[in-house]
């Protein structure tokens, strides 16, 4: 009798799975291509969300084509996701058909360790269940990402983001906003403080719109001189060039905090020597190979270097509250599905201002 009603429960959840159509990565050396799936049925506390706009980060690339260890193919990328609810569960009390709805770089965790119990699901003990490429913590398979036509997750893990804003922007606010707001947030940047944005690109360009927000004074440091006038119109009241050694040499002891969102392979010390008594750098940016740190860097002016990670469901709604507030979306260029492998090549160029969103319309 109990195989008989397990094999009728299995058999009934399989009916009402959903099936969903997606691009995904077959390959590390293949371009992406139309992808068919299910997704689980909407348990009680799941909600079902109908994709509109998709963010493209450089993780997506970096997984779909196999420089990071780990892809299980096929694989479907994307953990920017806005999008429309289309049903909820029978216990789900935040979201109801119809509302606006976003998920970002998690779907998951063990909800029980002390990280998980304050909220920080991105530090979870066990470690966060990713919306893409990462086992399903009830065993049922492998989470796929939101380069696809719907999504179902547990409603901890949903946001609410405001009609204000344009939907498109918004999408890359649940990884490039949220890993810039928070260690930003944490470091405790306000009104008088002066903030160095090391990087103009997906990250750097958030982080810029944050600091100003927060009401400090921002530097965009940066090596490409070109790069000065849309620093400005993103609000920065400064520009600082690199490689100008002497403009280097005068803002040594100056900055409170330096947010570094630079990808490439670069000396930390160039930007250690800017930072004033107790001066932090905020690290986000994640180059190809270990850096050294020279430690006599790192005592003088007791300078700290600190890591962040995304951030947990309270914070990342907290983002998104703050955003409406001050009016702050991603610069995005928006693009078909169909030219997401030439998106993935201008972005390993530098060639976007500065985040991909895909209209899954497009799909």
């Amino acid at each position: 009798l109990v195989d008989v009603e397990k094999e009728f429960y299995f058999s009934q959840k399989i009916k009402t799975m959903i099936p969903a159509k997606a691009y995904a990565a077959y390959q590390p050396d293949q371009p992406l291509k139309p992808f068919e799936f299910n997704r689980r049925a909407v348990g009680p506390h799941d909600i079902q969300i109908e994709i509109k706009y998709c963010g493209v980060c450089h993780s997506d690339l970096h997984r779909a084509r196999g420089e990071w260890k780990g892809t299980d193919y096929p694989l479907v990328p994307g953990h920017e996701i806005v999008g429309i609810v289309l049903s909820v569960g029978s216990h789900v009390s935040k979201f109801k058909k119809g509302d606006l709805a976003a998920v970002g770089v998690i779907v998951d965790s063990c909800r029980e360790c002390a990280n998980c119990r304050q909220e920080m699901e991105n530090y979870c003990v066990e470690g966060p269940t990713g919306t893409y490429n990462v086992k399903e913590r009830d065993g049922s398979g492998i989470t796929r990402g939101g380069y696809s036509s719907q999504i179902v997750t547990d409603q901890r893990f949903v946001y609410h983001f405001s009609d204000k804003l344009d939907m498109k922007a918004v999408a890359p606010l649940l990884c490039a906003g949220i890993t810039t707001y928070s260690p930003l947030k944490y470091a405790g940047v306000k009104k008088g403080m002066k903030v160095g944005v090391a990087g103009l690109g997906g990250l750097g360009h958030m982080g810029v719109k944050f600091a100003v927000a927060f009401g400090a004074e921002v530097t965009l440091i940066s090596h490409t001189p070109s790069k000065e006038q849309d620093a400005k119109r993103l609000g920065a009241h400064h520009f600082l060039l690199s490689s100008d050694t002497d403009q280097m040499k005068k803002h040594e002891s100056y900055f409170d905090i330096i947010l570094n969102a630079i990808s490439a392979q670069h000396d930390y010390k160039k930007y250690l020597d800017l930072l004033a008594l107790n001066g932090k750098m905020l690290l986000v940016g994640l180059p190809p190979e270990n850096p050294k740190v020279d430690p006599f860097a790192l005592i003088k002016n007791r300078r700290t270097i600190m890591g962040s990670m995304i951030g947990g469901t309270t914070e990342t709604q907290e983002m998104l509250d703050f955003c409406a507030e001050h009016n702050i979306v991603s610069d995005i260029e928006l693009i078909p599905i169909q030219k997401i492998d030439e998106a993935y090549d201008r972005m390993v160029k530098g060639d976007v201002r500065y985040r991909f969103v895909i209209d899954m319309s497009t799909l």
